[in-house]
């Protein structure tokens, strides 16, 4: 990818002016019309620029801003909408837009692929401009060097695509769902189907581009070993503007093995559930499980049960998958008609989407308007480091009864490679030790929005389905995964024992602390910021 660079003496006077000036305006003393007036001149191209910002008297607007929003519950009209929408297609066109919201004393939010569980990157209580990325999702696989650029504007599923188009015996270990934008989801650390033989999509990043809080464009050598450290799980909204990452691909095989199964608790699901917990983290690092769970009827009867679908993906065929089951986890009783062979490129379809099979064209990857459809819900995460005893399951299984079937919980399994990484490797802290991975979640199907009462006693449902958890979930911190952020674990952030509530159980004590150190250096005016991003304190974190 090639570098961008300022491109006068004039600019670099104006990035100057710009920063002495900071964000002492107020925004009640500036209008949309300022904004748009200092784009256009300051900007390289005015007329092209001031074509990519969009207001609320724009027909456009409402159209742009909702397309990345993946959680319905937030298509409300009483959700805040950004001041202004800009959409740049370079870095320049990026570096203008972050100093003339500075200038002006707006705040910023940034935006990749929308798949943001509380709605941070497109909605503020206060006025912001919403710097969205769409416009960013150049790819650049070589497959000689095994290594690729990619902006952070594209989806998961664009860059699958992009891959396969070159080879299918490389990959890059990414996320579950196609439609995530690789910006948010790699500055979170990143875990997906092939997390247990490669790790975490932020352990194969080579190179960011990053622009800083000053409008300087660095990349790992000019940013530092801390900063770029920080970038790869800590949440690049808190610290800046991430451009986009050079990552190394991996090695997969040409034919892959899914399967899938549905077992109820009546054809011995507790017990099967019981032992998955066991076997699952310590099989061969070429396969990958995860179990979605939930609740429904049973046939035509009021009388509910327990529906686990296993799902697996191994790097081999299905000849060599159905011995290893047979001999570590038979009780599963996976048989060769539970299982398909396919290239990588199509296991991301299948275990991305219900919707696709392996005969969807592949290219569906790639298409925006055709993958995938938002959701409607709110969700909480969990770590388990240790099995849930028989007794505690029938607990869990007796909690969903008690909700009216809008619930999903998926496991997702861990060990493996992640065994061989220490906490502090990455932000992201929670490896040696996981079995899986917890996602909870409630649904507002057939609902108006989410504070209708059947939604709030959904949401309350599941809060207390939290706490008879708490006993069998990791501890000391109760761990939570920062991409699926969660604001019910607190958002102030005036001390460190108020911002610790939460920041700890996303990146426990000793990273946390490492990044409100990185934060105070690159960004100590705390321009970059939102409900949970890293906070600023008047004193060095060391003192508290």
């Amino acid at each position: 990818m090639k570098k961008s660079r300022l491109t006068s003496f004039v600019y670099i006077f104006i990035i100057l002016y710009f920063v002495s000036c900071g964000s002492s305006s107020s925004i009640f003393d500036v209008s949309i019309e300022d904004f748009i007036s200092c784009i256009q001149s300051y900007s390289n191209n005015d007329t092209t620029i001031s074509q990519l910002i969009l207001t609320p008297t724009n027909t456009s607007f409402e159209s742009v801003w909702v397309a990345r929003v993946n959680n319905l519950k937030f298509i409300q009209p009483t959700t805040p909408r950004p001041s202004i929408i800009a959409t740049p297609t370079d870095e320049t066109q990026v570096q203008t837009i972050l100093l003339c919201t500075r200038k002006l004393g707006y705040e910023l939010r940034i935006r990749s692929g929308g798949h943001d569980f509380e709605g941070l990157s497109f909605s503020a209580v206060v006025p912001f401009v919403m710097l969205d990325l769409v416009n960013m999702r150049h790819i650049d696989v070589n497959v000689t060097s095994m290594t690729a650029w990619v902006q952070s504007g594209t989806l998961l599923g664009e860059f699958y695509y992009a891959i396969s188009q070159k080879t299918n015996t490389l990959y890059f270990p990414a996320g579950i769902c196609p439609t995530v934008g690789i910006g948010g989801y790699l500055s979170g650390g990143g875990y997906g189907n092939l997390v247990r033989k490669y790790g975490l999509g932020a352990d194969h990043a080579l190179d960011i581009r990053f622009i800083d809080v000053n409008g300087n464009i660095l990349d790992r050598k000019t940013m530092g070993e801390d900063l770029f450290w920080a970038l790869r799980g800590g949440g690049g909204s808190s610290f800046g503007i991430i451009l986009a990452w050079k990552v190394g691909l991996v090695p997969v095989p040409e034919i892959v093995t899914v399967f899938r199964k549905n077992v109820t608790l009546e054809q011995n699901g507790t017990d099967i559930f019981h032992k998955y917990q066991y076997v699952a983290p310590r099989m061969d690092h070429d396969l990958m499980m995860r179990v979605q769970i939930f609740s429904e009827l049973i046939g035509n009867t009021t009388t509910k049960t327990i529906r686990m679908l296993f799902e697996g993906l191994y790097l081999g065929s299905t000849d060599k998958l159905l011995s290893l089951l047979d001999e570590l986890f038979p009780e599963l009783n996976i048989t060769r008609v539970f299982c398909e062979e396919m290239t990588m490129v199509q296991s991301s379809l299948v275990l991305g989407s219900p919707a696709f099979t392996s005969s969807t064209p592949t290219a569906m990857l790639a298409n925006r308007t055709g993958i995938g459809k938002p959701w409607n819900s709110k969700y909480k995460s969990d770590y388990v480091r240790t099995p849930i005893p028989k007794r505690g399951l029938r607990k869990i299984w007796k909690k969903m009864f008690e909700n009216d079937m809008t619930e999903i919980i998926i496991t997702y399994t861990f060990g493996g490679k992640m065994n061989q990484y220490a906490d502090t490797a990455l932000p992201y802290p929670h490896r040696a030790g996981v079995l899986y991975q917890m996602l909870k979640s409630v649904g507002f199907m057939n609902q108006t929005s989410d504070t209708t009462p059947v939604s709030l006693r959904r949401i309350e449902w599941l809060r207390n389905f939290d706490k008879v958890l708490e006993p069998y979930v990791s501890k000391n911190p109760r761990e939570a995964y920062l991409n699926y952020n969660d604001l019910d674990l607190g958002v102030g952030s005036d001390t460190y024992a108020e911002a610790s509530v939460w920041g700890e159980r996303y990146w426990k004590r000793a990273n946390f602390k490492r990044l409100i150190q990185i934060k105070a250096r690159v960004d100590p005016d705390n321009f970059f910021r939102h409900p949970q991003s890293i906070p600023v304190f008047s004193k060095s974190v060391s003192d508290m």
